[in-house]
């Protein structure tokens, strides 16, 4: 019998999207932001949970984790104005590079 295609269950799409909220008030960005990133449809956080759901079903969680670091990369390099805010962008990536070990040691 063929595994389905990973899922996040419920609690994991909560725990995302408690992430999400946060990355975004760290890194001075929004759910727009967001949007444009992921070419969602909404800027609406039930929409932009389902465009990384399917992000999973394709790539698992490592795809997740590279996609989101790719987000922060690309936001990184197109908006220099964003050095002087409380984080720097050095630590925003060295947290989503934490998170990409963390999910890869878990798949392990």
């Amino acid at each position: 019998m063929a595994s389905s295609a990973p899922t996040l269950n419920q609690a994991e799409l909560d725990q995302l999207e408690l992430f999400l909220k946060d990355w975004l008030r760290h890194s001075g960005r929004t759910q727009a932001d967001l949007r444009r990133a992921l070419r969602a449809g909404s800027i609406r956080m039930p929409v932009l949970l389902q465009e990384l759901q399917r992000t999973v079903m394709q790539g698992g969680l490592v795809g997740l984790a590279e996609r989101l670091c790719s987000i922060e990369a690309q936001w990184h390099s197109s908006n220099f104005q964003h050095e002087s805010e409380a984080a720097s962008p050095i630590e925003e990536l060295a947290q989503l590079d934490l998170l990409l070990q963390s999910i890869r040691n878990d798949e392990i």
